[in-house]
């Protein structure tokens, strides 16, 4: 049985759906709910070009926001809400998940094609194998 329920969000609707799950789980096993947004942080490493994130602080506040309300609707009273920024999306999330004793990730997928998949990854198939504990990924 899980105790401390790590969901990975990026303010899309595949980020809904695995809030949607995370929340019915903790709900069902009594777990801690721990909401993550990591902010990318983008740009041009090592050419001298500014390196940026990807949310602004407004829109960051939005997605948490956002998550936090449907969180609460689907039935914990009162998740953690916290945000990181780092380049590695999918290595931040495993991080926090190992450094914070999470024992269950959640995280959405979807919107890529096959193709995109296979050239580029993606964050939730990155997030499975770099995990330390059980990841369940939501549709």
């Amino acid at each position: 049985m899980s105790k401390r329920i790590l969901c990975a969000i990026d303010g899309t609707e595949h980020a809904a759906t695995a809030i949607g799950q995370a929340a019915r789980l903790a709900s069902a096993t009594g777990a801690e709910l721990i909401i993550l947004a990591v902010n990318e942080l983008s740009g041009a490493y090592g050419h001298g070009g500014a390196l940026t994130y990807i949310w602004q602080e407004a829109d960051l506040k939005k997605i948490l926001d956002t998550a936090k309300v449907a969180a609460v609707k689907a039935g914990v009273a009162n998740p953690k809400m916290v945000s990181v920024g780092s380049r590695d999306v999918a290595r931040a999330f495993a991080v926090y998940a190992e450094d914070n004793h999470c024992d269950h990730i959640v995280v959405g997928t979807g919107g890529k094609s096959t193709v995109t998949r296979l050239m580029l990854g993606s964050v939730s198939r990155d997030v499975v194998f770099r995990s330390h504990c059980s990841v369940t990924v939501a549709r």
